[in-house]
């Protein structure tokens, strides 16, 4: 068994673990005391549903509250956890309590989980990610049980804390208000200003990545001495969120908008932001959505949040690579320069390489679903962005839409997961690059 181990790519242990992560949850949740009917739940509504759990996206088939028992629900709150940090964190952190070494593999898979730049330093980074993971689900779920306490008193309200608290982190989108209405989400808190400040900070906080935490405790606020990635993360976000909620009060002024109040048009709007990269969580009828919305939304998901994250998408510093490569382009400049720092080739080349599998991916699946299923055009890419960039946000298509459909949707949230980049690299890893090359030739472009 290890010698098989150690045949695999980092990429292809990782996709491995998730794969047995997703097979036990699976599992799990046709068992019939994990379903509040008492009876097996179909192989396609668990599998769909560990699958979104593991890979952190929201997506569902069935009502979490409605559907799932406390049992079942714990199960798919522990896969969103081992999910949102990494198995392979998860299972290191273990190593290290039981004060095991740890092998040179094995950090080596670890820096590959959490994008980390170098080997060195990789399980002080890690105490340090596991620590901090704790503080911050830890101070969110107090806040939200104080909150949920006054609605539905301690007991409960403890225990939505704390689940929502995880999943806000990670990133994930599950949530257990079909207790208020059935996929209601957090609609009936549109303008509650305690739970939509703790929901969007949990989400930032888990989407901005773990090297950028480790940056920060380092410099403090010193934006100066941050790494260029800190600060391109960093800038991105701060952009991506209020030009995102800008643009969402725009469209939707005159639509979901229109009869809330002031407090509910500034929550509503960012909420719409933050949550499109990537939480899941909505806090307005995401079905209601006007068509520019819908398709703003599509784009924060294809962005997502950044590396070494919580969250998914092609990374905000994927596109700000690309950006700064199309300006440095149009000015003829000699090289591809951001916050006094050039940016190496190899990274353009991987920041197109991402957007372009990511996006490849994302237009075959629209046009299959759009080929299987009579919904609207919109509707159906929101959708594929929203498994491809594991965000959650729906406007209900997704239990309407034929099997098939649902399993192109697992597949989505998978690849997602891992990373376009990495779900192709599964399949095309070689250890040995051939030593000859072809000759090459000039093509024109353009």
């Amino acid at each position: 068994m290890n010698r098989f181990i150690r045949r695999l790519s980092q990429t292809r242990i990782i996709a491995l673990g998730f794969f047995f992560i997703i097979a036990i949850g699976t599992f799990l949740l046709t068992l019939p005391f994990a379903t509040k009917a008492g009876q097996v739940t179909t192989f396609t509504d668990a599998l769909f549903t560990s699958v979104s759990a593991t890979c952190v996206t929201g997506l569902v088939l069935v009502d979490t509250w409605i559907h799932w028992t406390v049992f079942g629900q714990i199960i798919i709150l522990i896969m969103i956890q081992i999910g949102g940090l990494g198995f392979i964190t998860i299972a290191v952190m273990f190593s290290v309590f039981l004060r095991k070494r740890v092998g040179l593999q094995m950090r080596g898979i670890l820096q590959e989980s959490v994008n980390a730049q170098k080997l060195g330093g990789i399980i002080r980074l890690l105490k340090k990610v596991f620590i901090g993971t704790l503080a911050i689900e830890g101070i969110g779920a107090i806040i939200l049980a104080i909150r949920f306490s006054v609605d539905m008193g301690p007991k409960w309200g403890i225990y939505y804390g704390i689940w929502h608290s995880i999943s806000a982190f990670c990133n994930a989108g599950f949530d257990l208000f079909g207790i208020q209405g059935e996929y209601s989400s957090l609609v009936n808190y549109v303008g509650d200003p305690v739970i939509n400040i703790t929901i969007m900070l949990l989400i930032i906080l888990g989407g901005i990545g773990f090297i950028v935490w480790d940056d920060i405790s380092k410099n403090k606020f010193n934006f100066r001495k941050y790494m260029l990635h800190t600060k391109i993360v960093l800038s991105a976000t701060t952009v991506l969120i209020f030009g995102g909620a800008l643009l969402f009060y725009i469209f939707e002024k005159d639509n979901l908008l229109a009869d809330c109040t002031v407090a509910e048009k500034i929550f509503g709007s960012l909420f719409g932001s933050v949550t499109a990269r990537t939480a899941g969580f909505n806090t307005l009828d995401v079905a209601q959505y006007n068509e520019s919305t819908k398709l703003l939304t599509s784009v924060l998901m294809f962005i997502g949040g950044s590396p070494g994250s919580t969250a998914g998408g092609v990374k905000t510093v994927t596109i700000m690579v690309i950006v700064t490569y199309l300006w440095s382009s149009l000015r003829n400049a000699k090289s591809c320069n951001i916050f006094s720092r050039s940016i190496s080739d190899k990274d353009v080349k991987k920041a197109s390489n991402i957007i372009v599998i990511h996006m490849g991916v994302a237009v075959i699946a629209c046009m299959a679903l759009c080929h299987m299923n009579d919904c609207s055009l919109a509707d159906i890419v929101l959708e594929v962005f929203s498994a491809v960039g594991t965000v959650g946000m729906s406007t209900g298509i997704t239990r309407e839409i034929n099997l098939a459909s649902q399993y192109i949707l697992i597949a989505l949230m998978f690849s997602g997961r891992l990373g376009s980049m990495s779900f192709a690299s599964t399949f095309t890893d070689r250890k040995k690059v051939p030593p000859v090359q072809l000759p090459k030739e000039k093509i024109i472009i353009g």
